[in-house]
């Protein structure tokens, strides 16, 4: 079977230890989690939990039975295979001096970026949208020199 990339919307209980609990299901099994974005709903008894993670058919259905079973749980769907737009966000703070600040802008606006803070010989850099632009995007400013970054994992509604 056809090992791809998959991303599961979890609704749980806004509890302490449930995302522990949903963690553990992966590791437990064996099933890696790629990334994992997580905040409250408009009912701040809820939360949204989206995981990245990658698996043929059978293994995504065996996580999300898995899921299922777990108390606090109130949804899980595969929102793969929905066509919903997927995206991510990074921060990256890097040197930005005059013979490097026009490659580092020329990269930001191919991906639609945007400088958000400049200080002494530095800029902190924001950039969202697809994973492969976010790849595309990380790989061209990575030559330059990142000094630190953090990138949120897949987001959809």
């Amino acid at each position: 079977m056809d090992i791809k990339e998959s991303v599961i919307s979890i609704l749980a209980s806004n509890k302490p230890d449930v995302l522990a609990r949903i963690a553990g299901t992966f590791s437990g099994r064996g099933f890696n989690i790629d990334s994992i974005t997580a905040n409250i709903t408009r009912d701040p008894r809820i939360t949204k939990i989206l995981i990245t993670t990658h698996g043929d058919q059978d293994t995504i259905i065996k996580i999300e039975k898995q899921l299922n079973r777990l108390v606090d749980i109130h949804q899980v769907t595969d929102l793969t295979s929905l066509g919903l737009p997927l995206r991510e966000m990074m921060l990256i703070r890097m040197p930005m001096t005059g013979e490097n600040q026009d490659k580092i802008m020329e990269i930001v606006d191919r991906y639609r970026g945007e400088v958000i803070e400049t200080g002494a010989g530095y800029g902190v850099l924001e950039l969202a949208g697809n994973k492969e632009d976010m790849d595309n995007a990380f790989a061209a400013l990575e030559q330059l020199g990142i000094d630190d970054f953090a990138r949120t994992g897949s987001i959809t509604l």
